[in-house]
């Protein structure tokens, strides 16, 4: 099966050849294959954030090897960095950044719109996705008028809505009580069987990185085994 993201040799210091200077990643190795899902644990400040900036081609690496869904990231130009965070990756952040004039259903399809969607398919994905995270019912409802674990279901959805091969997520059932986060990651596992999606995951929940494929920790700039 081939790779949703492949890194080598990942290497990040923040204010290098300063006395204050921070080296977060050396020498950072993964590979996430299309339908693995893989857990991300690491201790407090040990790199976690960035490692997913790199992945997701929000930040640059010092030095390292990236690949998504086969194509290489490493050294691309911005239009090629921004087509792939358009078209190949998606992203949940712990706080989910929904458009607030927006309902739940627009949230999911604008994404779509933007990457050459048709209005049509773009509402009828829109409205399956929501339906699985059991938001049926708040279709038309702005990010106001939800609850914070209704928002960060509508944010699954947006970062699914393009399709991707890759999903980015950090603690994204951080805001959800136990059965919320149980549906949603049930959600999760049963798109990624079906479409081949790759996906990182970062959480403390450790019932949550049980039902993972595998885990991997950071430690010292690298991953290893979980």
């Amino acid at each position: 099966m081939s790779d949703a993201l492949l890194l080598e040799g990942i290497e990040k210091t923040y204010n290098p050849g300063r006395a204050n200077a921070l080296r977060v990643l050396g020498g950072a190795a993964l590979r996430v294959e299309k339908g693995e899902v893989v857990g991300l644990v690491a201790p407090s400040g040990a790199g976690k954030s960035t490692l997913l900036h790199i992945a997701g081609l929000l930040e640059t690496p010092d030095a390292g090897r990236i690949r998504i869904a086969g194509e290489p990231a490493d050294g691309a130009s911005d239009r090629v960095r921004t087509r792939l965070r358009r078209d190949r990756i998606g992203f949940i952040y712990q706080f989910h950044h929904l458009l607030p004039e927006f309902s739940a259903l627009e949230n999911v399809v604008l994404p779509q719109l933007a990457a050459g969607s048709g209005s049509g398919a773009a509402e009828a994905r829109a409205r399956d996705l929501l339906d699985r995270v059991g938001l049926s019912g708040r279709l038309d409802h702005r990010p106001a008028e939800l609850s914070g674990g209704e928002q960060q279901r509508v944010a699954f959805c947006r970062a699914l809505a393009n399709a991707p091969d890759l999903l980015l997520a950090d603690e994204p059932t951080g805001n959800l009580d136990p059965g919320t986060s149980d549906r949603v990651f049930d959600a999760l596992l049963a798109l990624a069987r079906e479409t081949g999606l790759g996906a990182l995951i970062a959480t403390h929940n450790l019932e949550l990185s049980r039902r993972m494929d595998r885990v991997v920790r950071l430690e010292d700039g690298v991953l290893v085994p979980g």
